[in-house]
């Protein structure tokens, strides 16, 4: 019987590069979706299927059910798992692969790109001149430097730690909390360890978010924690937009208390009509980019196709985020 594959990452399939020839050069079915898909339609699809090759999509206890015993694999095109149940997964010995270290350079540089927006105005004020808005003189909008301000990173992984480089390359004073924590990186680029996500909050003049979404971290950024920080704090969100209570970030923007908010991801993807960050003040929200450049394309699907083939191939030569007993 040929093996089927459902395709259902969308990034992956618009962005070219040598992975299509290499799955392609497999003799797999191949079933494309336009991703990333709700429970209803994983449902709908479920069953027919010895692997997903996917994105953001839901695969929860409810589809793993439905798709044994046929499936033998996941492999994620990405690096967060939250939005497929691991444990069911494993406890049905199901190997769940990812791609770590595929993408810590582009999501790195995207944060910066968030905050230099804010801070120098650089979205609205290009807006404005597009419309014809051009002001001279004392009109002219202001920005902040963001050199001496202290850059804190939650989450001192991959990501996390290229922040840091850059933090340090612009002149920020560099403090961060991550319960694995990296003494010997923090070392070498004059990190400063914090004990807790609170130290962090109550130092920093920027926060960056950079861990995965779990039980613990889910609406860690809430009203209670946005009054910890200091006046004016900006936040940047390129993990997950779940880390966020949204409606409260935006009263911090609307209050001013926060004084800026960048985030690559949001609470639902796609956002509904009227999402309440689209008119908060000092607010930059892009569509989940931040890992989606040429390079980091190529490397992350290279690594997802990999991952797939070698473990139906019987290959050892696969990243596997789940351990069977």
């Amino acid at each position: 019987m040929t093996t089927r594959i459902l395709l259902s990452t969308t990034s992956y399939q618009d962005t070219p590069g040598p992975h299509h020839a290499l799955l392609e050069s497999q003799g797999f079915e191949i079933v494309r979706e336009r991703g990333p898909l709700p429970e209803s339609a994983m449902l709908d699809l479920a069953g027919e299927f010895d692997a997903f090759l996917c994105g953001d999509d839901a695969i929860t206890r409810a589809v793993i059910d439905k798709s044994l015993p046929r499936l033998k694999v996941i492999s994620k095109y990405g690096i967060g798992l939250d939005k497929i149940d691991v444990a069911h997964a494993t406890s049905n010995r199901i190997p769940v692969l990812n791609t770590p270290g595929v993408n810590h350079t582009t999501v790195s540089e995207h944060t910066f790109g968030l905050l230099l927006g804010i801070t120098k105005t650089i979205i609205d004020n290009a807006i404005q001149v597009r419309e014809g808005k051009w002001v001279a003189g004392w009109k002219k909008p202001v920005g902040h430097e963001i050199l001496g301000s202290t850059m804190g990173i939650i989450g001192l992984g991959r990501i996390g730690k290229e922040v840091a480089i850059r933090a340090k390359a612009f002149g920020m004073p560099v403090i961060a909390y991550d319960p694995y924590f990296d003494e010997a990186f923090a070392a070498a680029h004059d990190v400063k360890r914090c004990a807790s996500m609170d130290e962090v909050l109550l130092e920093a003049n920027v926060v960056s978010l950079h861990c995965f979404l779990d039980d613990t971290t889910r609406n860690m950024i809430n009203k209670d924690k946005i009054a910890e920080m200091k006046d004016g704090v900006i936040v940047l969100n390129c993990a997950r937009g779940e880390l966020v209570v949204t409606d409260d970030i935006r009263d911090g923007l609307v209050s001013g208390k926060v004084g800026g908010y960048g985030a690559d991801v949001l609470d639902e993807e796609p956002p509904r009509a009227g999402h309440p960050l689209f008119d908060a003040p000092n607010c930059v929200i892009t569509s989940h980019i931040a890992s989606r450049t040429y390079e980091s394309v190529e490397r992350q699907a290279m690594r997802a196709t990999n991952n797939l083939i070698n473990y139906l191939n019987g290959d050892s030569d696969y990243i596997q985020a789940n351990r069977f007993e």
